[in-house]
Formats: C-alpha cells, structure tokens, sequence
C-alpha cells in the first residue's frame, strides 16, 4: 500500500513489535509537523507532550510520535502528563502548538479485530498471528485523518525548558557524576540523590 503515513520497517523494528498503534502515533506526528511547517527535530527545538498514562496498551503510540517527529525522550523533547488520554500536543517555539487526539469513534472500530481479542486475553503483541496484526494496521491505514483526529490549535500554549548544563560534580558518598541542578549537600559535602537521603 502506497502510503505516505505508514512507518518505515526501522520504525517497527525500533518497536519491537507490528501493532496499530505505533503507526498512529507514526502518522499523528506528521500530521502535527505538517500542520505547524516544521520539519523531523535535529536537535532541541521541536517538544511533545503525550497525555498517556500506565497501564493502558495503547502507550505503543508514543514510540511513533518519535520516529516521525526526532522529538525523542532521551534528547529530553518528550514530556508525558500522565492524563490517561490518547492524545499529543506538538509544540514549537517560533510556530506554536497543536493538540492531536484519537476520536471515540476511530476506537470503537477496533472492537471487531481479532488482534485486539488476542491483547484482551493477555497475549503479548510479538505473539500476535502475523495475519491478525496486518489486518488491524490495513484498517489503519485505510483511515482518513477526518475520521481518525480531533485537531485543536493552542494559540494559548506556552512551555519554557530547561536550559541545559554541562556543569557536574562528584558524589562525596557513591563517587558517581551528578549534574549541578540535581546535586544535594549533606553534612556540608556534594551527594546525589540517592545518597542523600532525601
């Protein structure tokens, strides 16, 4: 299927596993780039706030959010509220922000999938019959984005990060490298926070 939406096969290998979900996140994250006229993150310029939560499957989504975007958690671009929710804000500095959530009634279409029946009784998404995932992600695919997305712009959104640091020190207690803003005293020497006590 030609589709400009569906991840490249590095983006599910970097999952772990074929399910629905990595790819929505995939397709949000374009969609969100388009939408703003940013182009994939390079650096830290481009940041992303996932409103998922635990314990709830459908988190898969987030690991697409960052193969589409470079928006990545370990470049600190990635921030969740734990909201429980299905849903991204997009935020950049110089274009501003949009918010993508999955519509009730996209979801509700998953019910008739056997791959979710498989994920209901406990069976882990590596598992999963071949056929049973490839069924579920043509669906996807097959999708509008009408049908998939509410798109809401955030003219209001702000978000300032961190400005980052080289500066570091030694723990007096473990001897292991602390960065300075995470740095603790205790009986008037640098510990870090485990060794703190705080």
């Amino acid at each position: 299927m030609e589709n400009k939406y569906i991840p490249p096969a590095w983006a599910f290998e970097f999952h772990g596993h074929k399910c629905p979900f990595m790819p929505i996140g995939y397709r949000m994250g374009l969609l969100a780039m388009e939408k703003l006229g940013v182009e994939r993150e390079k650096d830290h310029g481009f940041f992303v706030f996932p409103e998922i939560g635990v314990g709830h499957p459908q988190t898969c989504m987030v690991d697409g959010v960052q193969a589409a975007t470079g928006a990545t958690y370990g470049k600190l671009l990635m921030e969740k509220t734990s909201y429980g929710k299905l849903a991204v804000t997009f935020y950049h500095p110089k274009k501003g922000a949009v918010r993508y959530s999955l519509k009730p009634e996209f979801l509700e279409g998953f019910g008739k999938f056997e791959f979710f029946a498989h994920r209901k009784k406990g069976l882990e998404p590596s598992q999963i019959p071949a056929a049973a995932a490839d069924e579920v992600l043509n669906w996807v695919y097959a999708q509008t984005d009408e049908f998939m997305f509410k798109i809401e712009l955030k003219p209001d959104f702000k978000f300032t990060p961190v400005k980052g640091s080289f500066n570091k020190a030694l723990c007096s207690s473990c001897g292991e490298v602390v960065f300075e803003r995470y740095a603790r005293t205790k009986d008037g020497k640098t510990v870090c926070i485990p060794c703190s006590g705080y």
